[in-house]
């Protein structure tokens, strides 16, 4: 049932007599550079603050066997991080509301060169209502406000009547494996809730993700004979030309699709890192193409990625010189599926009931064209996956931030959510 008003205005001081507190613990967790395989240090961080606060930890690595049964892992490869995995467990006195999953991640993608950022990326800084750094918004503002929620409740007295599990995962920015480790290891709950960094907005759908490589093999000699040779490079370009047509082919296959129809361009391919030959005056011998594409709810990621390989072998066939040297296609990163959250569940409910006190306004939803690890618990759980959490600027590029004020009001959200979901006793 609705939250006695009272009370919700107790929880609701209680998140702003603990925000001071909850920015700092943020800093901090923002000054731990932890891109992809450097997560350790914050992991021990997490698990040191988890565990002062009463809640049963455990500590595990990825099982990489069973990732690799999983259909919707992604690709291992010498950069996945076998950082561990940390969970926190409360357990009540007595059971008497709806178990949840709170989850962050803490991996951040690198920061790019120094000198574009107004300050270090790892030195986080206040300007007015935006707390800077990388990887503050995406997302140790939420792996924070997942704490400072259950300390509001907390500070007045309360401590949720049900079972309440705090995950802290890695790779979700590369393969998603840390969230679907958590799945293999057993962890389930009737709700689950991950304050990324969504604009105070719920996700409604989400695309999946597909990471791969394209290697091509040239024939190198001094650039004075490069008519006798082949440039990797130039070719390697060639066949982004034939990507992009089947980023164009994908986008026109919106119509029907509810939630992606509207949209301008659901379908995004990105050419994230070109590498390739070894000297300056040399035809180059090789080029490599790391991409990243989306795909629709619905479509599978072994379906996706045959269509990709069968169009590059495709226009290879009627190109002069790959027809002779074929490229290389990789698979070597996320194999994720997207979802669409089904509309109508009680726990949905229950975080517009917790958003509408806390901000003013109706919550909305909306569609996200990025990974997010809801998609595990929503495909392999099937229970309500909401992904909800503040508003952001540059997530993923420079001057990344994320607004205080925003991220008081979906704290207080959540410690409202909580409260109602899981029902409250005396700590």
């Amino acid at each position: 049932m609705p939250l006695d008003p009272a009370l919700a205005e107790r929880i609701a001081a209680s998140v702003e007599e603990g925000f001071d507190q909850q920015v700092a613990f943020t800093q901090g967790l923002i000054r731990f550079p932890s891109t992809r395989g450097q997560e350790h240090a914050i992991q021990d961080h997490l698990f040191r603050e988890f565990r002062a606060r009463g809640l049963a930890m455990e500590r595990f690595e990825m099982d990489r066997d069973a990732l690799a049964r999983h259909p919707g892992a992604g690709s291992w490869s010498e950069e996945h991080s076998e950082a561990p995995i940390v969970v926190g467990i409360h357990r009540p006195k007595q059971e008497t509301g709806r178990s949840l999953i709170l989850q962050s991640h803490v991996d951040v993608v690198p920061a790019g060169p120094a000198d574009m950022w107004s300050a270090p990326p790892f030195d986080p800084v206040i300007r007015g209502d935006w707390l800077y750094g990388r990887g503050g918004a995406d997302m140790k503002a939420g792996a924070g406000a997942n704490l400072f929620a259950l300390d509001a409740l907390r500070r007045i007295g309360f401590q949720p009547a049900a079972t309440v599990t705090v995950q802290s995962v890695v790779e979700e920015e590369s393969t998603g494996d840390g969230a679907l480790m958590t799945h293999l290891r057993g962890y389930k709950a009737d709700a689950v809730l991950i304050p990324e960094p969504e604009d105070e907005k719920l996700v409604r759908a989400n695309t999946g993700v597909l990471w791969f490589e394209v290697e091509v093999r040239g024939v190198p000699v001094h650039v004075r004979e490069m008519g006798t040779g082949a440039n990797a490079i130039d070719a390697a370009y060639r066949i982004v030309g034939a990507l992009r047509e089947i980023e164009a082919r994908w986008n026109a296959d919106k119509a029907g699709r509810p939630h992606f129809e509207g949209e301008e361009h659901p379908i995004n391919l990105n050419i994230g890192k070109i590498e390739g030959g070894d000297w300056a005056s040399s035809v180059p011998s090789w080029c490599r193409l790391s991409c990243r594409v989306s795909i629709y709810p619905g479509t599978s990621a072994a379906e996706a990625s045959r269509e990709i390989e069968a169009a590059i072998a495709a226009f290879s066939r009627a190109d002069p010189f790959l027809a002779n040297n074929p490229p290389r296609v990789a698979f070597n990163g996320f194999r994720a599926e997207g979802y669409v959250l089904d509309e109508g569940s009680e726990a949905e409910a229950v975080l517009g009931r917790a958003h509408e006190r806390a901000t003013g306004d109706a919550l909305q939803s909306f569609m996200t064209a990025g990974y997010l690890d809801t998609r595990v618990h929503a495909l392999y759980d099937r229970v309500p996956a909401l992904c909800y959490g503040p508003i952001s600027r540059n997530i993923h590029g420079i001057d990344e931030c994320v607004s205080l004020a925003s991220l008081k009001r979906i704290t207080t959200t959540m410690a409202l959510f909580i409260a109602e979901w899981c029902d409250l006793e005396p700590v």
